[in-house]
């Protein structure tokens, strides 16, 4: 509490200590040293004074003389005449108004105003052709209408009167005559004398052309215009030399005279004045003394806090919105202090001590609380920078860069606001002007209008595109988005609706997925248990001491057989995770497929034999060459064979086939499967995924899904295709 008493105690000083300086600087050389003489009230009413008396007193026009200078032009003439119209449009328009007005005359029986009635209508007739007959009587109107507006304007200029009590005496240095009014010798608190070593005073026979910057050397001539009707009436003005005195008794500033109560209140605001500036003095004096500023008054409180935490823009706007504020108030107030203090009273004492704290105060405690938080808080490194980088004005700026990315967009929201802002303009020219209104009027029925239906339209469209969005967050995926035009927002219509094909295609594959690991899991344990148990329960068959050796030797046989087996799941496993992961390294070197294919066919010569199977074999009369990792190779080629040689039906034939296709090898396996597989091919490329699905074959389920990963790693590809039991494997490597 005790540092806002302070802070307030501090801006009332700070506010006091503005208003003395710039008033001084104002008034104070026009109070100091200066009477109410000086005053500017009483300076303007003397001009007044000195602009009036020469057209009311000492320089009238001559109204006889003025009439014998109006002149009637040629063109002034015409105008009159044909004011109403031509001749025929006015003659007409005489009967029109007469006709009704006769006849009703008549029909009452009314001989003498019917009578009148006519006499008064062919008057106005004869009046009109004469018009139209005769120049000099059209002058003869105009003349006298001329005549009548500048009697009046004369007599208006007289009827000026002085709002200051003053005595003067001129005499006319070329007539000698003399002018006065009141007694110019007695005491005065303003005396002028006009002389040939003043300056003589130059009275002028009209109005309005005086200004104190003419030393009272003024043009000798200037016209004014009078209007008159139709017409002007162009007035000379004539100057007169004068010389005398002019005075403002000092009777009228005495109690009970006429200016005493201006002069009462000049002397009691001057010296308010006096005092109001001591006051600031004493307030400069204690804002460097006793009342120094410190920053623990607006530091360290809750709102200080907030306002720390407050946009730079918004800081910004606000501190000029309170300097703006306090500088428009200390500059009008400076102005209107004497004002103030002349013309005391309660009721404005109470508005201005008001307006001094609320306005005055307020915001110069408004202003050293922003001052200080904002240069105590940018004093600390790297702050600044972040509170421009967040500020409103940069969002705005990057979001008006974003709201160009599509530029469509953009150019139509841009567009459209544009619109309405040159909308609320034009509406309040049309309330200004009638033609900007039917301009407006036609810019709203053909450019504001539809430029609104699209606008509706368009959100309409987009309210449907959210709804339908929030449809398929739900995880309604069946219905597509509707797509309507070619906007931007059908074009993101269009993308939602390859977004949901695709959610609704992974949702598919994910529970595919599920399934396929369900049955990895499975398979492995399977397979994986099948040799393990074997090998658990021939161990236990061993410890048996009663058996024959004959019967050792076939447990341990077939121990062998179950330990190769479990070696050959657990390698090929593992030779699977190793090549899905990518850290299978390739030695690549020049192979000839032909040698390779051969080589393998080799290798399994006696079980192809054994198989009953018939082999039929194509292969390149030369070498093919291709750039790879021979043992990786040589693994696929065993992978298919083996393959074949297990899972064809057995007197069937197996077609194996090489050779170069463009930039490519192709390796081709065909053979009629001895179990069905079903439609789903593409599973058989899964890890322990065999075609006998009763697991009783010694296959492990790994052979095409590593013969797969090699093709890939060689960046070739591995394709299956199955027509009823017709299995077909290809596999494609580049040559080159």
């Amino acid at each position: 509490m005790k540092n806002k008493v302070l802070l307030v105690i501090w801006s009332t000083l700070v506010t006091i200590g503005l208003l003395a300086i710039l008033s001084f600087a104002r008034q104070g050389t026009g109070l100091i040293g200066n009477d109410f003489s000086d005053f500017n009230d009483f300076s303007w009413r003397l001009d007044e004074f000195y602009d009036i008396v020469g057209p009311t007193k000492l320089n009238p026009i001559d109204v006889e003389e003025a009439k014998k200078n109006i002149t009637v032009s040629d063109d002034e003439i015409e105008r009159h005449r044909y004011r109403y119209g031509t001749l025929a449009d006015q003659l007409s328009n005489i009967h029109d108004q007469y006709a009704q007005r006769i006849a009703d005359a008549k029909d009452v029986g009314n001989e003498l105003l019917e009578k009148t009635l006519i006499e008064e209508r062919d008057m106005k007739l004869a009046d009109i052709r004469k018009n139209f007959e005769s120049d000099a009587h059209v002058e003869a109107k105009i003349r006298k209408e001329k005549e009548k507006a500048l009697v009046q304007y004369l007599n208006e200029v007289k009827a000026n009167s002085f709002s200051l009590p003053i005595a003067y005496e001129f005499t006319d240095i070329e007539t000698g005559e003399t002018f006065s009014s009141g007694d110019v010798s007695v005491p005065a608190i303003y005396k002028k004398q006009f002389n040939a070593a003043k300056g003589y005073f130059k009275a002028n026979s009209l109005p309005g052309h005086y200004s104190p910057s003419d030393d009272w050397v003024k043009t000798s001539y200037y016209e004014e215009t009078v209007q008159a009707t139709d017409t002007d009436i162009t007035l000379i003005n004539s100057v007169k030399t004068f010389e005398g005195t002019v005075i403002v008794p000092k009777a009228a500033v005495a109690k009970g005279g006429a200016l005493y109560p201006q002069y009462k209140d000049f002397n009691k605001g001057k010296f308010a004045m006096y005092i109001f500036w001591l006051l600031g003095i004493v307030a400069l004096v204690a804002l460097v003394s006793v009342m120094k500023f410190q920053k623990e008054w607006v530091m360290g409180t809750a709102i200080a806090d907030w306002y720390a935490e407050v946009k730079i823009d918004v800081k910004a706007a606000t501190l000029f919105m309170s300097a703006l504020i306090l500088v428009r108030y200390i500059n009008s107030e400076s102005y209107n202090l004497l004002n103030l203090f002349t013309h005391q009273s309660l009721e404005r004492w109470v508005i201005w001590l008001g307006t001094f704290f609320i306005v005055g105060v307020i915001m110069t405690a408004l202003l050293a609380f922003q001052l200080v938080n904002s240069v105590e808080r940018w004093k600390r490194e790297g702050v600044l920078a972040k509170d421009i980088k967040n500020s409103f004005t940069i969002q705005f700026l990057k979001a008006l860069g974003e709201m160009f990315l599509k530029k469509s967009i953009g150019v139509q929201s841009f567009i459209l606001l544009i619109g309405f802002f040159l909308a609320g303009i034009g509406l309040v020219g049309g309330f200004i002007d009638p033609f900007f209104f039917v301009v407006y009027v036609a810019c709203v029925l053909f450019l504001g209008l539809p430029t609104l239906y699209i606008f509706i339209r368009r959100s309409a469209y987009l309210n449907r595109i959210i709804i339908d969005t929030e449809k398929m967050a739900a995880g309604h995926l069946n219905e597509d988005i509707k797509v309507q035009g070619r906007s931007p927002l059908a074009e993101h219509a269009k993308n939602l609706n390859n977004l949901r094909e695709g959610v609704r295609v992974s949702m598919t594959e994910q529970a595919k997925s599920e399934r396929l690991k369900t049955e990895l899991i499975t398979n492995v344990s399977h397979d994986l248990r099948t040799p393990l148990t074997s090998i658990i329960t021939y161990t236990d068959l061993l410890k048996d001491e009663t058996i024959t050796p004959e019967e050792r030797a076939k447990y341990v046989d077939i121990l062998d057989k179950k330990s190769q087996r479990l070696k050959t799941l657990i390698e090929d496993l593992f030779e699977v995770s190793k090549m899905a992961s990518g850290n299978l390294e390739l030695h690549k070197q020049r192979v000839d497929l032909t040698q390779l294919l051969q080589q393998a066919l080799a290798e399994h010569a006696e079980e192809i034999a054994n198989s009953g199977l018939d082999f039929r074999t194509t292969l390149p009369d030369d070498m093919l060459i291709a750039h790879l990792d021979g043992q990786r190779w040589w693994r696929v080629l065993d992978n298919l064979i083996v393959n074949a040689v297990k899972y064809s039906l057995p007197g069937t034939r197996v077609y194996v086939t090489l050779r170069k296709v463009g930039e490519t090898a192709e390796f081709i396996v065909k053979n009629i499967t001895k179990y069905e597989l079903g439609e789903n091919v593409d599973e058989l490329f899964e890890r322990f995924k065999r075609a006998d699905t009763s697991r009783h074959t010694d296959g492990s389920g790994l052979g095409l899904a590593i013969a797969q990963s090699i093709a890939d790693m060689h960046g070739g590809q591995m394709k299956i295709d199955l027509d009823g039991d017709l299995f077909k494997v290809t596999v494609t490597v580049p040559t080159k």
